[in-house]
């Protein structure tokens, strides 16, 4: 039988701990939006505006990080010297902008389950790009790996049960049964491609242009970008409710504050996952996730785990454990991660 290859999996010590606080402020993230809601599972305050104030708090995050060793003149420097990788991140930028808001058009035509599968996709897809992107062909063991996690996660979200059709209005049964080659179906393909090219581009940007570049200037220059991608687009679709003092009023209450500070860790440590680990090794992370959300979920607000739960752990835990066997290694071009991995693990996170 073959042994599992930890020092491929986790390269250094620091990944380790980077990978843990990847999964647990993921969890937290979700257990965090939940506790948020109203009763109705409805939300009192604006949803974009959190996601714009959240971008803002990473991007101050980044900067005082940065700052904490070097001077601000210094930062100025590192961003004229590296204005290359600073147009660069508008990609990635723009494709989570896309995504962001594709979601809420998506989500208003398929019902949730249908929604959450077709998603899963995005596993099989990150590989596709990261093989094309990095031009590293993976092996039949890792593939099937990848697509035995790709029925895990599917499995987790589809219902066993058969609802009674009969108990749904018109505009619920439609959704059930609304997936078919039709431009709303390529409307979610077209942003689950979003979510998977930004994750392996970024990943590309910290190992490959932006090697040389600290990877604080790097995460400013990635919420930076982002910042004005989310305001141009919402000055482009003329909704200006985002800036209203009402909803900026709601959002400094201190549930969803928590959220904006878990939100804003978990960016950073995202970028450090991506700069020592990869994306394939993230898609593991992302399942795991899934599986601690479910039994957290179970243990704080008593929401059942069924069956398809069940074969879901299973199955995702054995295709951990065969991809385990046979990692994918893509180390930065660059060995300046362990320094970087040592400035994140200094920090208050």
């Amino acid at each position: 039988m073959s042994k599992i290859n930890w020092s491929e999996v986790f390269p250094t010590k620091a990944s380790v701990i980077i990978f843990v606080l990847y999964i647990g402020l993921f969890v937290n993230q979700g257990i965090l939006v939940t506790a948020s809601q109203e009763s109705d599972n409805k939300y009192e305050y604006d949803i974009v505006t959190v996601v714009l104030l959240t971008e803002l708090l990473k991007l101050i995050t980044s900067v005082s990080l940065y700052c904490k060793d070097q001077p601000l003149s210094s930062l100025i420097h590192d961003s004229i010297g590296s204005k290359r990788v600073l147009f660069l991140y508008f990609v990635p930028a723009f494709l989570y902008c896309l995504y962001n808001n594709l979601a809420f058009v998506n989500l208003a035509t398929f019902d949730p389950t249908t929604y959450y599968l077709l998603l899963q996709f995005r596993v099989v897809t990150t590989a596709l790009l990261f093989q094309v992107i990095f031009k590293k062909n993976l092996n039949k063991k890792q593939w099937f790996s990848l697509i035995l996690l790709t029925v895990g996660c599917m499995l987790k979200g589809w219902n066993f049960s058969n609802p009674d059709t009969k108990d749904l209005d018109p505009n619920k049964t439609a959704k059930l049964s609304s997936l078919s080659l039709d431009f709303n179906t390529i409307l979610i393909f077209i942003q689950l491609l979003c979510s998977c090219l930004a994750g392996v581009y970024n990943e590309y940007l910290l190992k490959e242009p932006g090697a040389n570049t600290n990877i604080f200037v790097q995460n400013v220059f990635m919420y930076l970008d982002s910042i004005i991608c989310n305001v141009g687009l919402l000055i482009f679709q003329g909704n200006f409710t985002a800036f209203s003092l009402e909803n900026i009023r709601k959002v400094f209450h201190y549930k969803v504050i928590l959220v904006m500070l878990n939100n804003t860790a978990a960016g950073i440590v995202t970028s450090f996952f991506l700069k020592s680990m990869n994306s394939i090794l993230k898609t593991f992370a992302a399942a795991l996730e899934l599986i601690f959300t479910a039994i957290f979920s179970y243990l704080l607000f008593n929401i059942p785990i069924y069956l398809n739960t069940v074969l879901a752990i299973a199955l995702v835990m054995f295709s951990i454990y065969l991809y385990s066997q046979n990692p994918v290694s893509n180390p930065p071009r660059q060995t300046s991660t362990h320094q970087d991995e040592k400035e994140l693990l200094m920090e208050d996170v």
